[in-house]
C-alpha cells in the first residue's frame, strides 16, 4: 500500500474524549480516496458510492501525524474500488482500516458512466 498523504491531528479535530473525531478522519479518507479515484480514472466527475465496514483500530491523539494509504482493489465498468489504511506515521500503528471504498464515474448529468479504464491498464499515480 502506498501512503499518499499526511495529516496532523490538531485540537480542532478532537472529540470530547480528547482523541481524533471519527467523522473528521472519515472526511480526510473520503477526500483522499476521491482524489485517488479522479487521478486513476482521469475524470473529475466521481461520487462516493459505498464504504464497507470501518474498523477503528486505535485512537489518534493531538499532535499525531497520520498517513493515509490507498490502493486499487477492483475496476468495474463505471466503478472504481479501493482499500484504505490510516496509520500513525511515527509508531506505524494502524488507526483505521476500510476494505472497500467504491467510487462511480459520472456524466455531466450526474448519472453513472463508463470510465474507460480497465484492469489491464496500470493505474496512474
Amino acid at each position: 500500500m502506498k501512503y499518499r498523504s499526511r495529516r496532523i491531528v490538531q485540537p480542532k479535530d478532537l472529540n470530547v474524549s480528547g482523541t481524533l473525531f471519527g467523522g473528521r478522519l472519515l472526511e480526510w479518507i473520503d477526500e483522499e480516496c476521491a482524489i485517488y479515484a479522479i487521478c486513476q480514472l482521469g475524470t473529475p466527475l466521481v461520487t462516493t458510492k459505498f464504504m464497507s465496514e470501518i474498523d477503528f483500530i486505535m485512537p489518534a491523539q493531538n499532535g499525531d501525524i497520520l498517513e493515509i494509504g490507498v490502493e486499487t482493489a477492483a475496476i468495474g465498468r463505471t466503478s472504481f474500488t479501493m482499500r484504505c489504511l490510516v496509520r500513525n506515521k511515527t509508531t506505524k500503528h494502524k488507526i483505521v482500516a476500510i476494505e472497500r471504498i467504491v467510487y462511480v464515474a459520472l456524466d455531466e448529468e450526474g448519472k453513472p458512466t463508463p470510465h474507460g479504464v480497465t484492469a489491464k491498464k496500470p493505474p496512474k499515480h
